[in-house]
């Protein structure tokens, strides 16, 4: 899962620590209602600790986004689904990869970038950078596999980046319907919006030519 931490070895260091730290605040409670102090208690490290790993808070949530991109970027890379030689079937494995990940409360399954970025965007120039550069970077790891089947299927009036940036969208979308629900079905929730985002790209994909 996406979870606190199936995915990433078991934090060694006290930076890692206070990455970890800041993966399960940040998605509980969000940036700014997380303070130096609850992620140095949740990681084990003192202020000063912190300070000598990171200038400020901000900068931890700088280096928030880029660790969140590599690990998670690391787990996709490594899916099942990129064996399948159909590019469609890559496609459908990627979003049936993400539904499976949907479980539990929404802190367990959001997206630490698009957390941030909610509350930061206008307040630190530096994090919206990098929760940009996460997403996108999201995105671009499936544009080639969406290239490839728009060309097998002659998919018309769509580019591989534009579908990409709306995988992200639906994604991140259903993220945020998923926190405003506030019941017990928040994963339920969210699994609806990538089973139409599904059921959207085997319609596309069929066959055009």
């Amino acid at each position: 899962m996406i979870p606190n931490q199936p995915f990433r070895p078991p934090a060694a260091s006290a930076r890692e620590r206070l990455l970890e730290a800041g993966v399960k605040l940040i998605r509980l409670q969000g940036y700014s209602a997380t303070s130096v102090g609850e992620l140095c208690r949740e990681a084990g490290v003192t202020k000063g600790g912190f300070f000598h790993h990171f200038a400020s808070k901000e900068a931890l949530g700088v280096a928030l986004a880029e660790y969140w991109s590599s690990s998670t970027g690391t787990f996709f890379a490594a899916a099942p689904f990129h064996h399948n030689p159909d590019p469609v079937a890559r496609v459908l494995g990627y979003i049936d990869l993400r539904i499976v990940l949907l479980s539990g409360p929404a802190e367990s399954f959001s997206c630490v970038a698009g957390t941030m970025v909610q509350e930061a965007f206008r307040t630190s120039t530096p994090i919206r950078a990098a929760c940009e550069a996460s997403i996108a970077g999201n995105a671009a790891a499936l544009e080639a596999d969406l290239a490839a089947a728009i060309a097998q299927t002659g998919a018309a009036g769509v580019t591989a980046a534009g579908l990409a940036r709306h995988v992200q969208a639906v994604i991140q979308g259903a993220f945020v319907l998923a926190k405003a629900h506030g019941g017990d079905d928040q994963a339920e929730i969210a699994r609806e919006h990538l089973h139409h985002l599904r059921h959207y790209f085997e319609l596309l994909f069929r066959d055009k030519r």
